[in-house]
């Protein structure tokens, strides 16, 4: 059994690595080389070329690319490109806009991750008689007596499993996380060790294809008529002023609303059929319960028992909080908070934790479903 738990001699195991242009991956690839593995590059185009090269903190476009090559030159590994630019709109970018269209805060990593890379990317890596296909996220995977388990990364701080809850238990037995137990400096270290090309790149920011971080420009741009105009009401449905749509807001935005007031106006609220936007006190995000759909179990595979105690993250950035999950019709749950938790808003993911594994997860649905159900 090698490093990587398979039953071959590294120097007779395949593996594919998915190279973004960033010292993750590349230094991914870089250990995978020295420990004797037959390492082979992958690095797939996503969206707009020509737009990105001169965007020096995006992935998988322009001069990442470039970069990815380079580095796979420097370890004298394969490499090969992939355009999956049109799967990457079709699954990614269109439904990111039609989540914001729709009221929601959607994650495109989540989407990117569970379609082009850990399914499109995997069969790739399986084409080419592959062995595993490792990727530069920062998780840990573990082989524990129900098959392959996700777990935390050991750096909490760089703990990426938020954005893999979408993975099967299929996927992640062919998935190797080599940076699972490394610090980011850790990362850097190795990489100026092997003298990388990149290895003093800044990290990728925000989403890769909003280059500049405008999305309700970028979602006009695929829809256009999608900012319509509308009311920002109180809680009580008085009309407190008007806004330019609703893509422009989110849950829990305190800045940008545009209005007056003699206390701290908060999102409380989306709602896209009326074109309104709710606010009101900090107070009025608080909420105890949450009801999720397209539950996705990693741990067991009917997932834990009615009144199951967990933690919960709600979002990428939010620290864990205590929870009992009940069971609802058609496969989904609610979470029972025990403590109200804010800024809760649709689209975003609830993720499951019992300690530093990964249990599985959903996606959080829009209040108004919530009070309709």
């Amino acid at each position: 059994m090698n490093g990587l738990g398979i039953d071959k001699a590294p120097a007779a195991t395949r593996v594919v690595v998915a190279m973004s242009g960033g010292v993750d991956s590349a230094t991914t690839a870089a250990l995978l080389v020295e420990q004797g593995y037959e390492v082979v590059g992958i690095t797939l185009q996503l969206y707009d070329h020509g737009q990105a090269v001169a965007k020096s903190r995006a992935c998988c476009a322009g001069q990442d690319i470039h970069d990815a090559r380079r580095v796979a030159d420097a370890l004298g590994i394969p490499h090969y490109v992939l355009d999956y630019e049109r799967r990457f709109h079709d699954e990614v970018i269109a439904p990111f806009a039609d989540g914001y269209i729709a009221g929601e805060t959607p994650i495109p990593c989540v989407l990117c991750n569970q379609t082009v890379k850990f399914r499109d990317l995997l069969a790739a890596a399986r084409d080419l008689n592959a062995d595993a296909l490792a990727t530069g996220h920062y998780v840990r995977r573990a082989d524990g007596p129900e098959g392959a388990e996700l777990h935390r990364a050991a750096d909490e701080t760089r703990d990426q499993s938020y954005f893999l809850f979408r993975t099967t238990r299929e996927q992640l037995a062919f998935l190797r996380f080599p940076l699972g137990d490394l610090s980011k400096n850790e990362t850097r270290a190795l990489a100026h060790r092997f003298a990388l090309p990149v290895a003093s790149k800044p990290d990728s920011q925000d989403i890769c294809f909003v280059p500049d971080g405008d999305y309700a420009r970028l979602v006009t741009k695929l829809r256009p008529g999608a900012a319509e105009p509308g009311e920002i009401v109180d809680l009580s449905g008085h009309v407190l002023g008007r806004h330019e749509g609703i893509i422009h807001y989110t849950i829990g935005q305190r800045r940008g609303i545009g209005l007056a007031s003699p206390e701290p106006l908060f999102v409380v609220r989306l709602e896209p059929t009326r074109r309104r936007v709710v606010v009101g006190p900090r107070a009025a995000l608080g909420r105890d319960r949450v009801r999720l759909g397209e539950v996705n179990w990693l741990g067991v595979r009917s997932g834990p028992p009615e009144g199951a105690r967990m933690r919960v993250k709600l979002r990428a950035t939010a620290p864990a909080a205590d929870a009992t999950l009940y069971r609802l019709a058609g496969g989904g749950v609610e979470i029972a908070l025990d403590t109200p938790q804010q800024g809760i808003a649709p689209g975003q993911a609830c993720v499951f934790y019992d300690g530093a594994r990964v249990l599985g997860g959903g996606w959080i649905l829009r209040e108004a479903a919530v009070q309709a159900a």
